[in-house]
């Protein structure tokens, strides 16, 4: 009986110690039966630890679950061995079916004969290290276990086994009452092997289940445990796994805080501790930190002691970062962040050979990354990609195909928006539980084109809402899927003629304009595309004006990001030269935008920002904005009304700021206005003209604070267009014509030479 900790290098070379020294005929491994089948290809040449059996529901690939093993996981080491000496490897775990059917814990059978209380769950490592007087589990572990050497390769087994003995006897399951279920079937596995074996038997095992295995109990009690036990029907493979992977402990996690630590103490074949200290200089060194030989040798001398100092058979993690700290990063913790993401978790990632068994669908995959030269890889990666060349075209379709089946491989870049330029970027991690949600997405088809294609047609019959259909019209053209195009364009047209509220509308445009400018470029037949897209702005326009009538404040600001959306929709959709009617959309557009700004009833935020985008697109003067902006800020209006009108108008990341500075007058309306707000509504509006102006950037603000503070004195009367100091009613032309000499000498254009 081995009992090991899970995933523990000390407990890794005690097992090929003790497999060595006893030669058995049958070696018994922790894990489901199923995989029985899949052990042979651990031993050939492109399997690479960390890897881990995937076990999936055949009707629900989500239900899934991993065993993870790594090059110093004891379960891999003998996996290895008996390959390599012609033993028999059976699994003998709970089998998956079963796990897979009955994911929560199952009711708490034989509790009494156990004599244990419900309780909460035990973790044995951190028991031991308790009653041993260590408040670090992991610590005492390496006192215990990893630091330490035996003569008798089958001493550390028994020490552990006389342990777990005692913790059995004292927690019972420990608050794990499924371990009932399985140790009575590794019991009946147990009996097989020994028919068929004799006693030339090792079982690999966690030392938590040793005490309960070598329970005298019957045949007939094992099988009444196991009877009536959930089933489904699933399939085994081999997957890849990261260390980092290993060292979380939610989800698909092992719990191992330091697995490159780990790996380095099991592979090193001698001095681990100046091995590990010239990695860390060579890491430290790449990144341009100044590290030399003479900082390698005191940092093992200081490890060293350490370790003398606080009582410990050789220096551990622990030391050794401390020695790192002090002497190789001057005592920051910065560089040594490093060190720990680097090295001691690190981004090691397996590989499974091409004959594991697999889906369809990721064996398509797979063939693709290879064509396309895009492997996966444990680290983050950022792409950049140039959707001119066939080869990033290409790359740029798979993602966002895998994206629609929501295996999110790669996710844009933070910072990139879609606006259909050429480029995109990407960034790209490869996580072990993408293999289930591949398994997943396999039930929508066998190649990824098809998946993709099926998935997005099942998404447009279900989806309710006008955006969510445009938001899959935008990713079926990103991901090139045109079978797929006209299903979903046909669903939105459906939904868009039945939709009568204009906010859904405004909503589902800029989606739209967006999918018809990457249309442009990626070469794809946009027409059905972009007949939706006019007839959903033609609709826009018409509803818009009428739907923002008596809008209370909230529901005003919200509507004014649907107006912003459909502006920057509008000017991104592109004009269709075989439809005369295209250039109109721009010219009714315009209207809409001035009705807006012209009525009474429209709130003050929406009438501002319409004269705003109406100024920005030229196609309102200087002096029409200025009557507007004296209208809205008239005596008459309400201060919180014409503040929402400023709000609108020159408010948020707009430029607004910019626009006071380079136009006096309508500085000086606002400033005026401001000015003849009553003591008791200043109270009222100030909230929100502090939101207005506190989004400028400081030099804006602090010019606008300049162009101000040349006004009159506190008190004095509002300030005009005539009395504001530095300000003109008009533009003076000459003044303005003095700088084109200057500008044809920088420009080395033709013109009038510039003064000496």
């Amino acid at each position: 009986m081995l009992g090991v900790r899970h995933h523990g290098p000390g407990s890794a070379r005690a097992v090929a110690a003790a497999l060595e020294a006893g030669r058995p005929k049958a070696v018994l491994i922790e894990g489901p039966p199923e995989a029985d089948g899949l052990v042979g290809l651990a031993a050939e040449e492109g399997m690479r630890p960390p890897v881990a059996l995937l076990a999936h529901a055949v009707d629900d690939p989500g239900r899934a679950a991993f065993w993870p093993m790594a090059e110093f996981s004891p379960e891999w080491v003998a996996i290895r061995w008996a390959l390599g000496h012609g033993a028999e490897v059976r699994f003998v775990d709970l089998p998956a079916a079963h796990t897979l059917a009955a994911p929560e814990p199952a009711p708490e059978p034989a509790a009494e004969e156990d004599g244990a209380g419900r309780g909460p769950r035990v973790d044995p490592v951190a028991e031991l290290a308790r009653a041993a007087g260590y408040e670090d589990a992991e610590r005492w572990w390496e006192d215990a276990v990893e630091l330490r050497g035996a003569a008798d390769p089958f001493a550390p087994f028994e020490a552990l086994a006389e342990a777990m003995g005692a913790l059995r006897e004292a927690y019972g399951h420990g608050g794990h009452p499924r371990d009932l279920v399985r140790e009575a079937h590794m019991r009946l596995q147990l009996r097989a092997a020994r028919k068929e074996f004799g006693g030339d038997i090792a079982v690999v095992c966690g030392a938590w289940h040793v005490p309960a295995l070598r329970r005298a109990t019957t045949v007939t009690a094992d099988r009444a445990l196991l009877k009536g036990l959930p089933k489904v029907r699933t399939e085994l493979t081999w997957v890849p796994w990261t260390h980092r992977r290993l060292a979380r402990r939610s989800g698909y996690g092992a719990g191992i805080d330091a697995p490159g630590w780990y790996a380095h103490l099991f592979t090193a074949p001698d001095r681990p501790l100046e091995r590990w200290m010239t990695k860390v200089a060579g890491l430290l060194r790449a990144e341009d930190l100044a590290v030399s030989s003479a900082h390698v040798i005191e940092a093992v001398r200081l490890a060293d002691t350490l370790a003398a100092m606080r009582g410990r058979p050789s220096a551990g993690l622990g030391e050794t970062t401390d020695a790192v700290r002090a002497v190789m990063c001057d005592g920051s913790d910065v560089p040594l962040d490093l060190v720990r993401d680097r090295l001691v978790v690190g981004d090691v990632l397996g590989a499974v050979p091409d004959g594991a068994p697999a889906v369809p669908l990721q064996r398509d995959l797979a063939r693709l990354q290879r064509g396309l030269r895009l492997k996966p890889e444990a680290g983050r990666r950022d792409l950049e990609l140039d959707l001119r060349k066939e080869n990033d075209a290409a790359r740029s379709r798979l993602l966002h195909r895998l994206r629609l089946l929501g295996v999110d491989w790669g996710a844009p870049a933070p910072g990139r928006a879609s606006t259909g330029t050429f480029r995109e970027s990407w960034r790209l991690r490869w996580e072990p539980e993408l293999h289930v949600q591949v398994a997943e997405a396999g039930v929508w088809g066998t190649t990824v084109e098809a998946a993709a294609t099926a998935r997005a047609e099942a998404r447009a019959g279900a989806a309710r809402e006008l955006a969510a259909l445009t938001a899959l019209a935008e990713q079926c053209l990103l991901a090139g899927l045109t079978e797929a195009l006209p299903v979903v364009l046909g669903a939105l047209a459906d939904r868009a003629a039945l939709d009568a509220d204009v906010a859904h509308l405004a909503q589902a445009l800029p989606a739209l304009a967006r999918s018809l400018r990457y249309g442009d470029v990626r070469a794809t037949d946009t027409t059905a595309l972009r007949e939706v897209a006019a007839g959903l702005a033609e609709r826009v326009c018409v509803g818009l004006p009428p739907a923002c009538a008596g809008l209370d404040p909230d529901a005003a600001a919200e509507m004014r990001g649907h107006l912003d959306g459909v502006h920057a929709a509008i000017a991104l959709l592109p004009a269709d030269p075989a439809d005369p009617a295209a250039p109109a959309l721009a010219e009714r557009w315009a209207g809409v935008l001035r009705r807006l700004a012209e009525r009474e009833r429209v709130p003050g935020v929406l009438r501002g920002r319409a004269a705003r985008l109406l100024l920005d697109e030229g196609r309102l003067g200087e002096d029409e904005a200025a009557r507007l902006m004296g209208l809205a800020l008239s005596p008459g209006t309400a201060p919180a009304d014409a503040a929402a009108w400023i709000e609108g108008f020159v408010g948020g990341a707009s430029g607004g700021g910019l626009l006071l500075v380079h136009d006096e007058r309508l500085l000086a309306l606002i400033d005026g206005w401001l000015g003849s707000v009553p003591a008791g509504a200043f109270t009222d509006v100030l909230p929100l003209l502090r939101r207005t102006f506190s989004a400028y950037e400081p030099g804006v603000r602090r010019t606008l604070g300049e162009l101000v503070a040349r006004g009159p004195a506190a008190g004095g009367p509002a300030r005009t267009l005539a009395t504001a100091p530095g300000f003109a009613t008009a533009l003076d032309r000459e003044r303005a014509d003095g700088v084109l000499p200057l500008l044809h000498l920088i420009l080395g254009t033709p013109g009038t030479e510039a003064p000496a």
